[in-house]
């Protein structure tokens, strides 16, 4: 096993999902760090990796179990969305245990539209083939309920490490790319997105594995 403070490789982080799935049953990684450090990212190519290279994944974001922006509205939490009180984390937990328990039948996650804001019901399923679930979310390593939880539900998780100054440009392009103005989109950022950073960075001990996205070269 690598251990935590080691830098790392795209091909040397399959090869530890490898490994933890001779064990047998379906193996959860998930995928932590800071708004913009390149958690999708991650994800999105470790799944498509492992199954190019014959080990079934799916890729199922927290994102998905954002709350509506009508029930954010209701509570009062709009302006914030995004902080670790705007998801439904007791969905995210039990649909964790859905995919490490359910595995004779395809079990369908939500998804995100970014092009809306709005989180998608029934849009990314888990078929029984599958062998491993890669899901990333800012909240995985929290000790609140449920979220102490849910980090005792995965298998492992990873937490994504990306130098500020990069992270919070690719954070901002990110927000204007997606409608808000630039103005808009930096005070979102400093206001909303920055001080959920502080607390998931306070989180990073608890991971099983840091990776360095600056060095990171993930192969095509």
């Amino acid at each position: 096993m690598i251990p935590m403070s080691d830098a790392t490789t795209g091909p040397r982080l399959v090869e530890r999902v490898r490994a933890l799935a001779e064990g047998g049953g379906r193996v959860l990684i998930g995928v932590t760090g800071c708004p913009g450090a390149g958690k999708s990212t991650l994800a999105g190519w470790l799944a498509g990796a492992l199954t190019g290279g014959g080990l079934p994944a799916v890729w199922v974001p927290m994102d998905g179990f954002h709350l509506a922006d009508v029930e954010l509205e209701r509570l009062g939490r709009l302006g914030r969305k995004g902080a670790v009180d705007t998801f439904d984390g007791h969905g995210y937990l039990a649909l964790l245990h859905r995919l490490r328990t359910e595995t004779a039948a395809t079990v369908y996650a939500p998804s995100f539209d970014r092009e809306i804001e709005q989180p998608i019901a029934g849009a990314i399923p888990v078929p029984p083939a599958a062998r491993v679930v890669v899901s990333e979310g800012n909240y995985l390593l929290f000790g609140d309920e449920p979220w102490s939880r849910v980090r005792a539900a995965m298998t492992e998780v990873w937490y994504v490490d990306l130098d500020d100054r990069v992270r919070l440009d690719r954070l901002v392009r990110r927000h204007v790319r997606f409608g808000k103005t630039a103005e808009r989109a930096a005070r979102w950022v400093a206001e909303v997105d920055e001080p959920n950073a502080a607390a998931i960075r306070a989180t990073r001990s608890r991971a099983d594995l840091r990776v360095d996205f600056d060095t990171l070269a993930l192969p095509a």
